[in-house]
């Protein structure tokens, strides 16, 4: 006959192997997750949803079962304004513009968005032709009530803005060259906080769709853990990281670390400026 101790024993050892299933199936669940984002490690302009580095959201199983199975928090409140009135253009081109910009010069895009101003100091030295291509299309009014359709939590931390379809798969109809990416700042696959990089359909696994950026780039608002595979072109003032950090912290839709952001981030209107 089993004494109340053993069954008391017994009854533990029971809940403890419950704990230990839930928690499994909460990690095998995780790792499902990073290896679908793990397969499209490219930031993908054309053809579907944008997509980071492997295991760029997992966190090692320090959070609880209950918040594994449910990690959708309850939305906060929208940080920004209302968007100004106007119409996204519809505008597509046959081929890249003309190198028209001065490379010696020192060039500026400013991004007057519902959440507040965001200067951008551009390197058009090292990557003289996407500075050119913003430089062309900004002053189509390209980017003008457009909406930065996406925010990444995790190992990477980024905004990311430039698509006119607000879907990750607009593109101005041209492609631009990689550029830049033996920059010094990128040490250790580290793209440092302030950094505005290019987006692409570059896949590292088959190292194929090089040369594929378009218009949509991105805004590292903390240092993210990506592979020197994005043309970094510019620069966010010190001053406006207070912008990024107020769109960051109000999250993103889906609770999982990737998907549209809270807070309204439309850019009002953008502007390149020569100095």
């Amino acid at each position: 006959m089993v004494s109340q101790e053993q069954r008391r024993k017994q009854l533990a050892r029971e809940k403890f192997l419950r704990q230990q299933q839930r928690r499994e199936a909460a990690r095998r669940r995780r790792r499902a997750r990073n290896a679908v984002i793990a397969g499209a490690l490219a930031v993908i302009v054309a053809g579907g949803a944008v997509s980071y580095a492997a295991g760029a959201f997992d966190d090692g199983g320090s959070k609880s079962d209950d918040a594994a199975a449910d990690p959708t928090p309850s939305k906060p409140k929208d940080p920004c304004r209302k968007a100004a009135p106007g119409k996204v253009k519809p505008l597509s081109f046959k081929k890249e513009p003309k190198l028209a910009i001065d490379k010696s010069a020192a060039y500026a895009m400013k991004l007057s968005t519902t959440c507040g101003d965001i200067d951008i100091d551009l390197d058009a030295a090292k990557a003289p032709r996407t500075v050119n291509s913003f430089d062309f299309l900004v002053n189509k009014g390209y980017l003008d009530h457009t909406r930065c359709h996406r925010l990444t939590a995790g190992t990477v931390n980024v905004l990311q803005c430039g698509d006119p379809k607000g879907t990750g798969e607009g593109t101005p109809g041209y492609s631009i060259p990689d550029e830049n990416l033996k920059d010094k700042r990128l040490r250790g696959n580290v793209y440092p906080a302030g950094t505005v990089a290019m987006a692409n359909r570059y896949k590292a696994d088959t190292k194929k769709g090089r040369d594929t950026g378009g218009s949509q780039f991105f805004l590292v608002y903390q240092d993210s853990q990506l592979p020197p595979d994005y043309t970094p072109f510019g620069t966010v003032s010190a001053s406006d990281m207070k912008v990024l950090k107020k769109i960051a912290t109000a999250g993103e839709s889906t609770g999982g670390g990737d998907g549209a952001p809270n807070a309204t981030v439309v850019i009002d209107k953008a502007t390149v400026r020569k100095s």
